[in-house]
């Protein structure tokens, strides 16, 4: 059930993340919706499933991206790996943390892209990259993090009840 829910969201997500989000830049950088529901997902107290969710995730945002197959499976990863350490290591600020996991997880996301779009021949100047794309995205992901946070706080309450104690 809950995978079933994680690819009706997906599916949801990328047809937003190719819509909408794409349409409305900051300069030329975008919101990576998958990210931050990712990291929310991720940072969830009750949630053991963050890194299937990451590879669905990862799936859909590599089929419909233009980059190299898998390259954002893989930066992904990375990003739950760290979003899962800053949930134990900051784990009673939990909107600290998804601050946090955002700003370093973007970074690594478009670093790897930078890299592939580099191995893959396409030339991007670093200076127009970090100052046309990466901080634009930064900042949209940031603004986006605390409402997708919450949401995703909610579906996993909704997915995972607390149990009552007898």
């Amino acid at each position: 059930m809950i995978y079933l829910i994680g690819l009706l969201l997906f599916g949801i997500l990328a047809i937003i993340q190719s819509t909408i989000v794409s349409s409305m830049p900051l300069l030329k950088g975008t919101a990576d919706l998958f990210l931050l529901f990712i990291i929310a997902w991720a940072l969830q107290d009750r949630v053991e499933s963050a890194w299937q969710w990451c590879l669905i995730g990862g799936l859909l945002a590599s089929i419909y991206s233009g980059l190299p197959f898998g390259v954002f499976i893989i930066a992904y990863l990375i990003c739950v790996g760290i979003a899962r350490l800053l949930k134990r290591r900051i784990w009673k600020a939990p909107f600290l943390a998804m601050l946090a996991a955002t700003f370093i997880s973007t970074i690594i996301v478009m670093l790897i892209s930078l890299v592939a779009r580099l191995l893959t021949g396409v030339d991007i100047p670093i200076m127009d990259m970090l100052n046309l794309i990466l901080l634009p995205s930064v900042l949209l992901n940031l603004i986006l993090a605390i409402p997708v946070f919450s949401i995703m706080r909610d579906v996993a309450a909704w997915l995972y009840p607390e149990e009552l104690e007898a």
